[in-house]
């Protein structure tokens, strides 16, 4: 199942307060950067970021994005622009410093 544009559209307005965020379309889902840093991507409307040391305090559960990819954390709360924020700029952190 691919996901929608309108859930693309909805989580990128929740991403606004993100800086540098972009969205590309791939296989029916979309990769999600932060200043050109791949951090998560939407995967059968479901908001998806990588496992990072930085990020694991938000209490998120683990998910496959399809089946063979390595585990991610699902966003499950999306409503929240100032967690969202948080989440992202960790996980991006976390992968600047691998």
């Amino acid at each position: 199942m691919a996901s929608t544009k309108e859930y693309r559209d909805y989580i990128l307005e929740q991403l606004s307060l993100v800086p540098g965020v972009t969205c590309w379309p791939m296989m029916g889902e979309f990769l999600l950067y932060a200043d050109g840093v791949l951090f998560g991507g939407i995967y059968d409307d479901r908001l998806l970021v990588k496992i990072t040391p930085g990020n694991d305090s938000f209490g998120m559960s683990e998910a496959l994005p399809y089946e063979g990819a390595k585990k991610m954390y699902l966003v499950d709360k999306v409503d929240n622009k100032e967690r969202l924020k948080e989440i992202v700029e960790r996980t991006a952190e976390g992968l600047n410093l691998s």
